[in-house]
């Protein structure tokens, strides 16, 4: 992970407000400008320019546009336009990406729908470390579908290294983009410069050719749309831009494994803050509106979603502020409707006071929760209570750059020209458990096609309902190890413990359950 995260133990993603007093040369900022109408004026450049800007870019389908100027007064003056609902500057905010890099149905199935499909294996050189895919039954999904490569999955992250060995095949270049300016650069632009982008879509679709790991669709095909920068932080521009590339380029599935948005809790009434989360929420809700399925990771705070109380962390590349906050706070993307929330677990199963498995696994220390938010759980690794013989060190191993550094990592050498060596990393967070579940929703659309669907791909609702309906339900536990509450604290606002609320088939740790590959491609539509 970059140099830059913060070392303290998994924390995900947090929102960042940065504020200089001491910049003597004007820099550009980019701004949110968000219309009231759902289109972009025609004469928006000439308006902006008049208010002291100038046009970046125009996601007309959604009222939003891209600014940037060099003027302290270009807001303000941009506001007097009657069109403009608000605007707010967004280069000094940013979300920082931190896990951890430091420390049964019939086989025969129900009618397969109209796509390509094939089976896959996983007998790859290193599938007996993926602890994590055996747990969501990702190898017996296999022997019936290993997903088809008419099915696009778009990974809303840092990038991907275009070069893996173990992802190169898989790889929609034409379909790639780097959305970090807030204007889509398509193509190899979207190289991964941090690694993170790159262990996410390994666990997506890492292909199976006999080498390195499996993904949960290996036979898919992946884009890389690039949010997050060098140093993990992703820009609201960058939230918006990724949003309206998958909702015209064909995605089928997306996976957000971070937080947009200047703070960790974004509140209504702020009017920045309103500004740039109504702009991410028209870009989301337009995707799902073309058929894109979203799944996003529910975070690594130890929160309650569902009743935030505190926000002691944003901003957190200057002093932070603590302010109280309300369920008029919201995490995006997780928190937007539609879109697939995921809490993490380990390998570890849940236990009697006897030490007697029972039930499900263990929800990840460090996982965030909330009745509502949570839909699925999916395996994030867990270092601390997730250690077993078949996990020894807790976390998820997946594909990884071989010019990023790596703490825990795993090295092959085939013999590849242009990697000669391929480099598998070890992490953990809420940011691997999402990528499973948006590995197993690009398996149920490539298994049965684009069913009840008038825009031609399978609705998200309805990709949604196969998930949770076919997942495994995780009852909330009835003994937890001594220590597990205080490690629950680790990195939480508010400083409390939320036990587990609900019963066995719905609950805030585990939302429906933890996502089954097998039953999934298996279910009856």
């Amino acid at each position: 992970m970059a140099r830059r995260f913060w070392v303290r133990v998994c924390v995900l993603a947090l929102a960042v407000l940065a504020v200089s007093a001491f910049v003597s040369v004007a820099q550009a900022e980019n701004y949110i400008v968000l219309y009231k109408g759902q289109a972009v004026p025609a004469d928006a450049a000439g308006s902006i320019q008049k208010a002291g800007g100038k046009l970046v870019y125009s996601y007309d389908q959604i009222g939003v546009a891209i600014a940037s100027s060099t003027s302290s007064s270009f807001r303000d003056n941009l506001l007097k336009d009657q069109r403009v609902e608000n605007a707010s500057g967004t280069s000094l905010y940013a979300t920082k990406l931190n896990d951890d890099a430091a420390s049964q149905d019939s086989a025969s199935g129900p009618p397969q729908g109209d796509l390509p499909n094939t089976p896959a294996t996983d007998s790859d050189s290193l599938s007996p470390l993926q602890w994590d895919m055996r747990q969501i039954h990702s190898p017996e999904a296999h022997a019936i579908t290993g997903g088809s490569p008419a099915v696009l999955v778009g990974d809303i992250d840092t990038g991907i290294d275009f070069n893996h060995p173990d992802l190169r095949q898989n790889i929609d270049v034409a379909n790639s983009a780097n959305c970090v300016s807030g204007a889509p650069v398509p193509g190899t632009a979207a190289q991964d410069d941090n690694g993170h982008g790159t262990h996410t879509a390994g666990t997506i679709a890492a292909a199976s050719n006999g080498f390195g790991i499996v993904g949960v669709a290996p036979n898919v095909h992946i884009a890389a749309i690039k949010a997050g920068d060098a140093a993990g932080f992703f820009f609201p521009e960058a939230v918006v831009c990724s949003f309206m590339w998958a909702a015209t380029h064909g995605v089928d599935v997306t996976n957000n494994s971070y937080f947009a948005d200047p703070f960790l809790f974004n509140c209504r009434n702020d009017p920045i803050q309103r500004a740039i989360w109504k702009a991410e929420q028209r870009a989301i809700l337009y995707a799902e509106q073309n058929g894109v399925t979203v799944v996003a990771a529910e975070g690594n705070e130890s929160e309650d979603l569902a009743h935030p109380t505190v926000d002691a962390t944003s901003p957190d590349n200057t002093t932070p502020v603590t302010r109280d906050v309300t369920n008029a706070c919201v995490v995006i993307p997780v928190e937007i409707p539609g879109v697939i929330g995921v809490t993490a677990d380990g390998n570890a199963r849940q236990t009697d006071s006897s030490g007697n498995p029972i039930g499900g696994y263990l929800k990840s220390f460090y996982s965030n929760v909330g009745i509502g938010v949570t839909q699925l759980v999916a395996p994030g690794g867990d270092s601390v209570f997730g250690r077993t013989p078949e996990a020894p060190n807790g976390r998820v191993l997946s594909t990884w750059p071989p010019y990023e550094p790596c703490t825990r990592k795993v090295t092959e050498s085939i013999g590849d020209p242009q990697e000669p060596t391929v480099v598998y990393c070890y992490l953990q967070g809420t940011s691997m458990a999402s990528p499973h579940v948006a590995g197993t929703a690009a398996l149920v659309v490539s298994r049965f096609g684009k069913l009840g669907s008038p825009n031609g791909k399978m609705s998200p609702d309805r990709v949604k309902a196969f998930l949770t309906q076919t997942a495994d339900p995780q009852p909330c536990p009835t003994f937890l190890p001594p220590t597990y509450e205080s490690f629950f604290g680790v990195g939480t606002e508010s400083g409390q413990f939320y036990a587990c609320q609900g019963g066995p088939s719905y609950n805030s740790w585990y939302g429906n359950g933890q996502v089954n590959a097998l039953s999934a491609v298996t279910h009856s539509p």
